[in-house]
């Protein structure tokens, strides 16, 4: 296991279990990241951002059994998506549970990805819970391509900034997918 990987997951799991923002590499771009159980967190998110709290943030899990805590029903269609997607796939589902409320759309739905990094996955794993993920820029903003172009609000705005600035590769945000219950799917970003 790599050491200086461990040492950035526990720093970032104290900060987050603090109610803490951290910066951190995801499978796209670099994220602004919270608990997604703690409202007050979230609201730090959008007042970083500058944005409004009913434009929704997505969330990541670390794989399947986690989803299944936070939608009451996946739809067949997604876990197809899932397992056939080689590209970063956030999908929308209707009737999320056990987040912070604030996080939640205001049509009753969330947006979850799960992220193809071991980063991600391991530092979701050991936080043991969904972890919201918001490109790392104030809205309106262009959405940072690499690290040195992440801004200083945001950089001075978070609580910790994961140290692995090397290691990012992927530039390009998630394709995003709503599904809903009765199995319409929509492509809302491509």
């Amino acid at each position: 296991m790599n050491h200086k990987i461990s040492t950035q997951i526990e720093q970032a799991i104290a900060t987050l279990k603090a109610g803490g923002l951290i910066l951190y590499p995801t499978d796209t771009v670099w994220g602004i990241g919270c608990d997604a159980n703690n409202s007050e967190a979230v609201n730090k998110i959008f007042e970083l951002k500058k944005r409004a709290d009913s434009k929704a943030l997505i969330c990541l899990v670390a794989d399947d059994r986690m989803l299944n805590k936070y939608v009451k029903s996946i739809p067949e269609a997604a876990l197809d998506i899932i397992d056939i997607t080689d590209t970063p796939t956030t999908i929308i589902y209707d009737e999320p549970q056990n987040l912070a409320a604030n996080l939640i759309a205001k049509d009753n739905t969330i947006a979850i990805r799960i992220p193809d990094n071991e980063f991600c996955f391991r530092l979701l794993r050991k936080f043991n819970g969904a972890i919201v993920s918001t490109s790392a820029n104030i809205s309106g903003e262009p959405t940072p391509k690499q690290f040195k172009e992440i801004s200083k609000a945001v950089l001075k705005g978070v609580d910790y900034v994961v140290n692995l600035q090397d290691e990012k590769q992927n530039t390009k945000p998630s394709t995003i997918i709503k599904i809903s219950n009765s199995g319409i799917v929509k492509i809302i970003r491509n």
